[in-house]
């Protein structure tokens, strides 16, 4: 098989990243496509960045096993810890992280307020820290850690009165001070945004880096000369750590809502 027709790999710590897959299919649809969660280790938003490195090291490797020619590290908690080790130990493979959108949010309004909602590890991180304090002047940027809001996603649970409750009482008290923008910092949390714009309300602008990892995905592999040149719509394989059939099915349900 030639290299261009060889998969890319997306690797998140559960399902989340199929957010970012989502996009990734929009930009380059005749890709085929290695889906890797690790659910069973997740949530990484509580482990230190050593376990989450590890964790993240092993699942490359994996993955690259298996003849992915470029891997998009699809979870905002596995980028901070991992993504600079990978790109030493892997410079000649397209590889690409993500991060919280908060410049085009801090862009939107002058001196705005942007709220970003992250894992408490994301929001603990010296990567997060330094994006942050790049846009300070900007903008009066909120970090909200939102432990807990993972493991509705993981559960497939997006509709129920439990997980309404949870977000009213996580936005509380920025539906009583208004933000103008929200900056969803886990490849998870796309998944609540109907959710989180109908309780701050529909002024308010949502943003996710899911579009732009997927268009930085794109860049790297023309600049290898790795693009896929057939016409047809390519194939999507989804494995999880769990090696459970219901994890799979959640996969497949979240790629086609």
């Amino acid at each position: 098989m030639s290299k261009k027709m060889q998969p890319i790999a997306v690797f998140d710590s559960g399902v989340g990243g199929i957010s970012v897959l989502r996009e990734l299919r929009k930009i380059l649809p005749n890709e085929d496509y290695i889906y890797y969660g690790d659910s069973k280790n997740a949530p990484y938003g509580m482990k230190t960045k050593e376990e989450v490195c590890a964790l993240t090291i092993d699942a490359a490797q994996y993955l690259f096993k298996q003849g992915a020619k470029g891997l998009v590290v699809a979870c905002n908690t596995a980028t901070s810890a991992a993504v600079r080790t990978l790109r030493e130990m892997y410079p000649d493979i397209p590889l690409v992280g993500i991060e919280p959108a908060v410049k085009p949010a801090a862009t939107l309004k002058p001196n705005g307020r942007v709220l970003v909602m992250a894992t408490p590890m994301t929001i603990r991180e010296e990567k997060f820290r330094k994006l942050m304090a790049r846009y300070e002047d900007m903008a009066d940027i909120i970090p909200l850690p939102c432990p807990g809001l993972m493991d509705f996603v993981e559960r497939g649970d997006l509709e129920s009165e439990d997980f309404r409750r949870y977000l009213e009482e996580l936005l509380f008290v920025h539906r009583i001070h208004p933000v103008d923008s929200v900056v969803l910092g886990c490849t998870h949390y796309p998944f609540a945004k109907t959710l989180i714009k109908e309780i701050l309300g529909p002024d308010v602008e949502v943003f996710d880096g899911g579009e732009g990892t997927a268009r930085e995905m794109k860049r790297r592999l023309a600049e290898a000369d790795l693009l896929n040149e057939r016409q047809e719509t390519g194939t999507v394989y989804f494995q999880n750590s769990l090696e459970d059939e219901k994890k799979i099915q959640l996969c497949e349900w979240l790629l086609n809502l």
